[in-house]
Order: structure tokens, then C-alpha cells, then sequence
């Protein structure tokens, strides 16, 4: 892949570049986003207590069961005319933690602009291998295909994914419901997390890191627009520019936006925000 070396000088290596020589503190840091940000569980707390008040003043369809798991359901949030865009989001936290529920307040920037916003749930690992986490989300995706409209939800849907969401939602981009993508602050090539404190819980296997690692996976003819914070760990940093090379390098369309000043926490207020950057990207996919 090209570009390893082209930005070599405006951030910090890629610590992957020296994975054998560090030990494991080094490389559990590597990964560790709420360890890097200081602020971190404030930020997350307001997180939580701004996404339950949003999501108790839009509680006209939530809890919509795709599947029997008990986390297989969907939160929508309906645009008043059934044909507007919708921005499916599909929330990280390393597929071992956090739910839907908790992202919910970030629905706010792109519906203030007339368009639906989706958010589905997936059963977390241990419970679930990433197998079988990739499974729901292609069947959250047909049940909206198929159930969507009924729910005034028939438009364009935009797929995109903070984190391991990312990860999720670059998987799922070539769905046939899917219009274009928008992956976030995204781990887009799963081996070394094997070497790390997650794998504890993940248990990753060869054929889930070929299978799922989107660095090493045919790009998918689609527009996928992809993001990342200024201040986000150097492998998240790293990982969204390969990808955006791979891409580019076969002619896939997709804007890389870096969002200066952001940690892995922060460039989500650029979704909340009816200005944010993060939602000028998702309208640019559509236009």
C-alpha cells in the first residue's frame, strides 16, 4: 500500500513499525484510547448522560428487534419525509463494550438537517465471536432493507461507525441497502490487537483477520468517506490513511478528512454538531 512513508514527517511513527521489539505495556498502549485521553471518563459520562436525555425525548421507535439476541435491536429516528437520507451508526468500544443506547445524542447534528438516523446493537464479545458480531450487523442491514419503510425510513442510508463501529461498517458497505459509508476513528487491520490486552476477550482467529481486517480486503466500489482526530493514537492515525490509500489507489471514491485538534473522543462532537464536519462529510456522499 502506498503511503506509509508520505506523511512520516507531520505525526508520529506508526508504533506497529517496531511491534517485535515492544513489550507488552507498549503495546497495550498502543491501543489503549481511554488511557491516551486524560479526560476520558468525563468525557464518556457526558456521553451517557446527554445520549439517554436524547434518546428520552425521541422514543417513537426504539427497541425495534432485528434478531433474538438480546442486543439485536434498532433505535430509530425518523425524518418527517420517509425518502430523506438516513445515517445508520454503528457504535465501537472494541465489540466487548458500550451499546447503542449511549451514542444516541449523536443522532442530533444530522437530523437537525431533515434527515433519519439509525443505530443498531450487536451482542458483545465474550458472548460473541466477531464472526458472529459481522452476522448481526448484515442482519440488521436486511431486516432495514426490509423493514425499514414501514418505519419511515426509505431513503439513501449512509452506514458509518465510530471505532470498532468503523471496523463494522466498512465490512458492511458493500450490503445492497448501503449507499455509501462513513467510517470514524476506525482499527482497520485487526492482527496485532492478537498481541494486545483485548485479545484476552476477542480471541481473534487467523480467518477473522483476514476475513475482517478492511486493510486487507478487496475495496468496496462505494464511496466511503473516512475520518480521524489530529490527537488520536498514532495506529488509529496510521490505520485511516491506509485505508484511504488502498482506496485511492484503486480508484474508490471517499473523501480522508483529519479533524484537527480531536482526540479518539472529541471528533464525534463533529456528528452532534448540526455544523460539525462530520456531518458536512456525510451530506458530500449523497451530493
Amino acid at each position: 500500500m502506498g503511503g506509509f512513508d508520505l506523511f512520516a514527517t507531520e505525526m508520529p511513527p506508526d508504533p506497529r513499525q517496531r511491534w517485535a521489539l515492544m513489550d507488552q505495556a507498549e503495546r497495550d498502549a498502543a491501543y489503549d484510547n481511554n488511557a491516551a485521553v486524560a479526560d476520558s471518563p468525563a468525557l464518556i459520562e457526558a456521553r451517557n448522560v446527554g445520549s439517554a436525555a436524547y434518546r428520552a425525548a425521541h422514543a417513537g421507535a426504539l427497541d425495534l428487534p432485528y434478531g433474538e439476541g438480546e442486543r439485536n435491536r434498532w433505535d430509530l429516528y425518523p425524518a418527517a419525509d420517509p425518502q430523506a437520507p438516513c445515517l445508520v451508526f454503528i457504535h465501537g468500544g472494541y465489540w466487548l463494550r458500550n451499546s447503542r443506547e449511549l451514542f444516541a445524542m449523536f443522532a442530533e447534528g444530522i437530523t437537525a438537517h431533515g434527515w433519519s438516523a439509525a443505530m443498531p446493537g450487536y451482542t458483545l464479545a465474550p458472548e460473541a465471536s466477531l464472526t458472529q458480531i459481522v452476522a448481526e450487523i448484515y442482519a440488521a442491514m436486511d431486516w432495514l432493507a426490509s423493514e425499514g419503510a414501514a418505519h419511515g425510513i426509505a431513503g439513501p442510508v449512509i452506514v458509518s461507525g465510530w471505532s470498532a463501529g468503523a471496523q463494522l461498517a466498512a465490512i458492511v458497505l458493500h450490503h445492497p441497502r448501503v449507499t455509501a459509508g462513513l467510517a470514524i476513528s476506525g482499527v482497520f487491520e485487526l492482527a496485532p490487537l492478537r498481541d494486545t490486552y483485548l485479545n484476552a476477550v476477542l480471541k481473534l482467529t487467523n480467518a477473522e483477520v483476514r476475513d475482517f481486517s478492511p486493510l486487507r480486503l478487496p475495496p468496496t466500489p462505494k464511496p466511503l468517506a473516512i475520518a480521524y482526530g489530529s490527537a488520536e493514537l498514532a495506529t488509529f492515525v496510521w490505520d485511516a490513511r491506509r485505508l484511504h490509500d488502498l482506496r485511492a489507489a484503486a480508484h474508490m471514491p471517499g473523501a480522508l478528512l483529519p479533524v484537527a485538534g480531536a482526540n479518539h473522543f472529541t471528533i464525534l462532537d463533529e456528528l452532534r454538531r448540526k455544523d460539525g464536519e462530520l456531518v458536512r462529510l456525510a451530506h458530500s456522499l449523497i451530493e
